[in-house]
């Protein structure tokens, strides 16, 4: 089968859709689904969640208050924790978390969206997995359990796809709708209807043989930035080391119009795509075929090595500045993972000001955008970033680059300045990670 898109069917709506998982992935979806006709039930297990959602209020940017106002306003999105809501079902998506548990899988969510679904699970229904994980997930764990408990035949008595998430919070430009949608199924009438589905949701949908295609594409995607950020992160290390501004050799390299791809340096990798997802593959690869998945390894190692790097770089600073790091208040500036977003799922910025406080530093931390929970230390101050703030501290760590921070505030009244996103404009007292 081919794996491009095919000349465009018409797009058709009207459906009940169920979308299991109202976080970065699933509320984009319900709402989109909302915006293309269907009538969409948003079910989330967090209470405090579904709150929110239906007092208006949104986590998530990439669903604007108003947006997510007009969907309410329309009817046609429910939010709700009771799984009785689901009832009727014609389609069901489940986009809910797949993290690791001591370095290992865990698909308790997917499975228990499974049982969730098989309750209400109707011959002729579409039910699609989008969770990334391992290849064969979709009809060996996911699938199965909805057979089990419904007794119900994945392909004979109802449809089943993958459509692996390529949501990048906070891009304006590459959103759910205009990003190309990976589609799969068990079968040919399976893919059919999913394709048919999310082409009244996107713009571009790609079909792909199986689910196990569309698995392994999702991973090959993340494991492609993780190893190529890894990459120029040691080489971050090593041009320091060397006496060369790696930042400036990465300028010079994009200028070659062929055969090169520019990543930046960084504090760490965040988010669930990067440290989460190229393990996901490395596990299986390991249990199924008995082998290591070096290049993975590789990367985990170096990404999860930044924060510490990043620590050494502030205290080696402190010292020139004869500052003990034991006692020093120092500013961070961005929890989350990602600019612009209040993402702050596995972000580096956690591990840096873990780090921070086992040297004995007093850590402040700025973030706007960062309203959910965050699993931050208790002696890690929240604070905003004032020109007092900034004064106070003996030095600036630059995390995460937001747009809305007021970086002439940072150059005027910092005393030291670690920039690890290469944001700000050289100064006597600016160094670049």
């Amino acid at each position: 089968m081919s794996a491009t898109k095919k000349d465009a069917a018409p797009r058709s709506a009207g459906r009940r859709v169920a979308v299991v998982g109202q976080g970065y992935v699933g509320l984009p979806l319900a709402v989109g689904a909302v915006e293309a006709g269907h009538t969409v039930v948003g079910y989330d297990v967090d209470e405090g969640r579904i709150a929110r959602l239906r007092s208006g209020d949104s986590y998530v940017e990439d669903v604007g208050e108003r947006r997510l106002a007009k969907a309410l306003e329309s009817g046609a999105y429910r939010p709700t924790t009771d799984a009785a809501d689901l009832a009727g079902f014609d389609v069901a998506v489940v986009t809910v978390p797949t993290p690791l548990l001591d370095d290992v899988p865990d698909l308790s969510c997917i499975e228990e969206a499974a049982l969730t679904l098989a309750e209400h699970l109707r011959p002729g229904a579409l039910v699609v997995l989008e969770s990334t994980t391992y290849p064969g997930t979709t009809e060996d764990v996911f699938g199965a359990l909805l057979q089990k408990e419904s007794g119900l035949c994945p392909g004979t008595d109802f449809h089943l796809g993958y459509s692996p998430e390529r949501i990048d919070p906070g891009n304006r430009r590459w959103t759910l709708s205009t990003t190309p949608k990976i589609v799969s199924g068990v079968d040919e009438e399976s893919l059919r209807r999913t394709e048919e589905f999310y082409d009244t949701v996107v713009e571009r949908t790609v079909p792909v043989r199986d689910p196990k295609t569309a698995e392994l594409t999702k991973l090959l995607e993340n494991t492609y930035r993780h190893v190529n950020i890894a990459l120029v992160n040691e080489m971050a290390v090593i041009a320091r080391e060397l006496g060369v501004d790696v930042w400036e050799a990465i300028d010079a390299a994009s200028s070659k119009p062929f055969g090169f791809m520019p990543f930046t340096p960084g504090p760490g990798v965040g988010g669930h795509c990067l440290p989460v997802d190229p393990r996901y593959l490395s596990w299986r690869v390991e249990r199924e075929l008995g082998r290591r998945f070096r290049f993975v390894d590789l990367a985990n190692d170096v990404n999860s090595q930044m924060p510490q790097y990043v620590v050494q770089r502030l205290v080696e600073a402190l010292n020139e500045l004869q500052r003990p790091a034991n006692g020093s208040r120092v500013l961070l500036l961005g929890l989350a993972y990602k600019r612009n977003t209040g993402d702050a799922r596995e972000s580096p910025a956690v591990k840096v000001a873990e780090l921070l406080l086992r040297t004995g530093a007093q850590v402040h931390a700025v973030d706007p955008h960062v309203r959910e929970s965050v699993p931050l230390d208790a002696r890690v101050r929240r604070v905003e970033l004032t020109e007092e703030e900034v004064a106070a501290a003996d030095a600036v760590v630059l995390l995460t680059a937001h747009d809305d921070f007021d970086y002439d505030v940072v150059l005027r009244g910092a005393r030291h300045v670690l920039d690890c996103q290469r944001r700000l404009r050289p100064a006597a007292n600016v160094e670049i990670l």
